[in-house]
């Protein structure tokens, strides 16, 4: 997994409360079981008509925000089925982090086991952010992991709350499997124990 650390990048406005993991990909495309690939098929229905065309009115269609890498989102943001389709379909299209007043649990949990890096703050720093991400491409901001801080294009800086672990897993780019690999030297002495005390196992 990738590591997260610091992040300048162009965020995208999409203000809707309650996007839910259907919105940000369907079903239909849960029949694979790889993470890549998913992000041409970000917030399908909303991206494209019947016909696969774009949809030149929704903001990751616009041309200033095709290279988005934040998304400042509405309440709830994540809510529905536990799909894990849902970050890797982000993840895919190149987004790092999302924005939000606040996420369902699991949506939540699961950004982090695919390195992105969702950021809750108050409603009233939401809407700063929202404002400054409709500027478009030329406002950047600017996520510090480290120091736990967002700061807008005109330098207004946030500060919000992360649990230590998942900061950990964050800022050394460890997924599940990463974290089990750094045990791997107790785990190999445990099995080497367990052999001699227990040849016939």
């Amino acid at each position: 997994m990738d590591k997260f650390d610091t992040l300048t990048g162009i965020a995208a406005p999409l203000p809707l409360v309650n996007i839910d993991t259907d919105m940000i990909i369907p079903k239909q495309y849960l029949k694979t079981i790889k993470r890549t690939g998913l992000g041409v098929s970000l917030f399908d229905e909303m991206r494209y008509d019947q016909d696969g065309n774009e949809n030149p009115d929704f903001v990751l269609n616009k041309p200033q925000y095709r290279d988005a890498e934040i998304l400042v989102a509405g309440d709830n943001f994540g809510c529905g089925s536990s799909r894990e389709h849902a970050p890797w379909a982000i993840k895919d299209f190149g987004i790092r982090a999302v924005i939000a007043p606040s996420f369902a649990d699991i949506f939540y949990n699961n950004c982090f086991k695919n390195g992105i890096l969702p950021i809750a703050l108050p409603q009233e720093s939401v809407d700063v952010l929202t404002k400054d991400a409709e500027k478009g491409s030329n406002a950047r901001m600017i996520i510090d992991l480290e120091a736990q801080t967002v700061t807008s294009s005109d330098g207004q800086v946030f500060e919000f709350e992360i649990d230590s672990f998942k900061k950990h897993c964050l800022l050394n780019g460890l997924d599940d499997i990463g974290l089990s690999l750094e045990k791997v030297g107790s785990i190999d002495s445990y099995e080497t124990q367990i052999a001699q005390a227990r040849p016939w196992v």
